[in-house]
C-alpha cells in the first residue's frame, strides 16, 4: 500500500469515526488490513493537517478540515458535521454567521464548502465562528433556516 493510499484510508476512518487518539487509529487500520505503526500514523496525520478538534461532552477528536475539498460531501455527513458542531445559527441579509465549540468552525466550514447546499457561496472559518455568505437568489434568511434543519436546531435566531 502507498503513502497516499494509506493517508487516504486514515482520512475516510477520521470521518467515519470518532479518533480520539493515534493508538486507537492504528487500530482502525489494522481492522481494514493496514499495518502501519505509531510513528507513521503520527507523520501522515501531519502531512494530512489533522487536528484535534473539542467535541460536545469535551472529548477531543481528529478531523481533517481539508481532505478532498473537490469532493462533495455526502448529505449525511453534513448532518452528522452540523448536528456534532453547530451551536448557533443566525443572519443578516446575505451573511449567514455560524457558531461552533472553540476550535471547530473550521471542520464545519470545509463540509460546508464540500457539500453543494443550495445557495451557499463560500465561508470563512475563524476559531468557533465562521460566516456564510449566501447568493442573492437564495439569501441569507433561507440558508440559515436550512442550516438550521441540517444541525438539528429549532426554533429561528434572528
Amino acid at each position: 500500500m502507498s503513502k497516499v493510499q494509506r493517508q487516504q484510508a486514515i482520512a475516510r476512518l477520521i470521518e467515519q469515526h470518532s479518533v480520539t487518539n493515534q493508538p486507537q487509529l492504528v487500530e482502525l487500520l489494522a481492522d481494514e488490513g493496514i499495518a502501519a505503526t505509531q510513528a507513521t500514523v503520527s507523520r501522515d496525520l501531519e502531512d494530512l493537517g489533522a487536528v484535534k478538534v473539542r467535541v460536545p461532552g469535551g472529548a477531543t477528536v481528529y478531523a481533517v478540515p481539508e481532505f478532498a475539498p473537490e469532493r462533495v460531501a455526502p448529505l449525511d455527513q453534513l448532518r452528522r458535521v452540523m448536528g456534532e458542531w453547530v451551536a448557533e445559527v443566525t443572519h443578516s441579509a446575505n451573511l449567514v454567521i455560524v457558531r461552533t465549540p472553540p476550535g471547530c468552525a473550521h471542520v464545519v466550514a470545509s463540509a460546508l464548502d464540500r457539500s453543494g447546499i443550495e445557495g451557499l457561496l463560500g465561508t470563512v472559518a475563524g476559531d468557533d465562528t465562521m460566516m456564510c455568505v449566501a447568493t442573492e437568489s437564495v439569501g441569507g434568511h433561507q440558508l440559515a433556516a436550512a442550516m438550521r434543519e441540517l444541525a438539528g436546531i429549532e426554533g429561528v435566531a434572528e
